[in-house]
Protein backbone atom coordinates (compact mmCIF):
# COMPACT_ATOMS: atom_id res chain seq x y z
CA UNK A 1 0.00 0.00 0.00
CA UNK A 2 1.04 3.21 -0.72
CA UNK A 3 0.43 7.16 -0.71
CA UNK A 4 -2.27 6.81 2.13
CA UNK A 5 -4.57 5.21 -0.54
CA UNK A 6 -5.82 1.51 -0.64
CA UNK A 7 -4.09 0.73 -3.84
CA UNK A 8 -0.57 -1.34 -4.96
CA UNK A 9 2.54 -0.08 -6.01
CA UNK A 10 3.38 -0.56 -9.75
CA UNK A 11 5.91 -3.48 -9.50
CA UNK A 12 7.68 -1.53 -12.73
CA UNK A 13 9.76 1.67 -12.07
CA UNK A 14 9.80 5.07 -13.73
CA UNK A 15 12.28 8.42 -13.30
CA UNK A 16 8.92 10.49 -13.75
CA UNK A 17 9.17 13.27 -11.47
CA UNK A 18 5.12 13.77 -11.27
CA UNK A 19 4.76 9.84 -10.49
CA UNK A 20 2.75 9.78 -7.33
CA UNK A 21 5.13 6.11 -6.60
CA UNK A 22 8.50 7.05 -7.49
CA UNK A 23 8.85 11.27 -7.72
CA UNK A 24 7.79 13.54 -5.77
CA UNK A 25 3.95 14.28 -6.26
CA UNK A 26 2.12 14.46 -3.31
CA UNK A 27 -2.06 13.19 -3.89
CA UNK A 28 -4.86 14.63 -2.18
CA UNK A 29 -8.45 15.21 -1.97
CA UNK A 30 -10.53 13.44 -3.69
CA UNK A 31 -10.46 9.81 -5.52
CA UNK A 32 -12.80 9.36 -8.50
CA UNK A 33 -13.09 6.38 -10.29
CA UNK A 34 -13.78 6.19 -14.04
CA UNK A 35 -12.93 4.68 -17.95
CA UNK A 36 -9.86 5.59 -19.71
CA UNK A 37 -11.53 7.20 -22.91
CA UNK A 38 -8.43 8.72 -24.41
CA UNK A 39 -4.73 8.11 -24.58
CA UNK A 40 -4.00 10.45 -27.35
CA UNK A 41 -1.76 12.62 -25.22
CA UNK A 42 1.39 12.42 -24.19
CA UNK A 43 1.76 11.82 -20.50
CA UNK A 44 -1.95 12.09 -20.32
CA UNK A 45 -5.04 10.58 -20.67
CA UNK A 46 -8.76 11.17 -20.54
CA UNK A 47 -10.82 9.63 -17.70
CA UNK A 48 -14.66 9.72 -18.41
CA UNK A 49 -17.26 9.13 -15.32
CA UNK A 50 -21.15 8.13 -15.44
CA UNK A 51 -23.20 9.07 -12.80
CA UNK A 52 -27.19 9.84 -12.45
CA UNK A 53 -28.41 13.19 -11.29
CA UNK A 54 -31.84 13.62 -10.33
CA UNK A 55 -34.79 15.28 -12.17
CA UNK A 56 -37.53 16.58 -9.70
CA UNK A 57 -40.06 17.91 -12.78
CA UNK A 58 -40.01 14.44 -14.19
CA UNK A 59 -39.23 11.99 -11.02
CA UNK A 60 -36.63 10.45 -12.80
CA UNK A 61 -32.78 10.12 -12.89
CA UNK A 62 -31.06 11.52 -15.96
CA UNK A 63 -27.14 10.22 -17.12
CA UNK A 64 -24.58 12.82 -16.86
CA UNK A 65 -21.39 12.34 -18.17
CA UNK A 66 -17.79 14.15 -16.79
CA UNK A 67 -14.33 13.93 -18.70
CA UNK A 68 -11.70 14.97 -16.66
CA UNK A 69 -7.90 14.92 -17.82
CA UNK A 70 -5.22 13.11 -15.59
CA UNK A 71 -1.29 12.47 -15.26
CA UNK A 72 -0.66 9.33 -16.67
CA UNK A 73 2.37 7.74 -14.96
CA UNK A 74 4.73 5.83 -17.08
CA UNK A 75 4.79 3.06 -14.83
CA UNK A 76 1.65 1.89 -15.42
CA UNK A 77 -0.01 0.54 -18.56
CA UNK A 78 -2.75 2.15 -19.36
CA UNK A 79 -4.97 1.56 -22.95
CA UNK A 80 -8.68 2.68 -23.65
CA UNK A 81 -11.34 0.92 -21.82
CA UNK A 82 -9.32 0.11 -18.88
CA UNK A 83 -11.34 1.15 -15.18
CA UNK A 84 -8.85 3.37 -13.31
CA UNK A 85 -8.99 4.98 -10.01
CA UNK A 86 -6.98 8.91 -10.34
CA UNK A 87 -6.54 11.33 -7.23
CA UNK A 88 -6.37 14.68 -6.73
CA UNK A 89 -3.25 16.60 -7.09
CA UNK A 90 -1.86 20.00 -7.04
CA UNK A 91 -2.20 21.50 -10.62
CA UNK A 92 0.24 19.87 -12.94
CA UNK A 93 -0.99 22.34 -16.29
CA UNK A 94 -3.61 24.78 -17.02
CA UNK A 95 -6.55 21.44 -17.27
CA UNK A 96 -4.55 18.58 -15.38
CA UNK A 97 -5.47 18.29 -11.62
CA UNK A 98 -5.51 14.36 -11.03
CA UNK A 99 -2.81 11.65 -11.22
CA UNK A 100 -3.77 8.11 -12.18
CA UNK A 101 -2.92 5.81 -9.31
CA UNK A 102 -4.24 2.32 -10.33
CA UNK A 103 -5.75 0.09 -12.74
CA UNK A 104 -8.85 -1.99 -11.59
CA UNK A 105 -9.11 -4.14 -14.81
CA UNK A 106 -9.67 -3.87 -18.73
CA UNK A 107 -12.54 -4.50 -20.98
CA UNK A 108 -13.88 -8.31 -21.31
Amino acid sequence: MALGLNVETPEETCSDENCPFHGTLAVRGQTLEGEVASTDMDKTVVVEREYDVNVPKYDRLMKRRSRVPAHAPPCLDLSVGDDVTIAETRPLSKTKSHVVVSIAGGEE
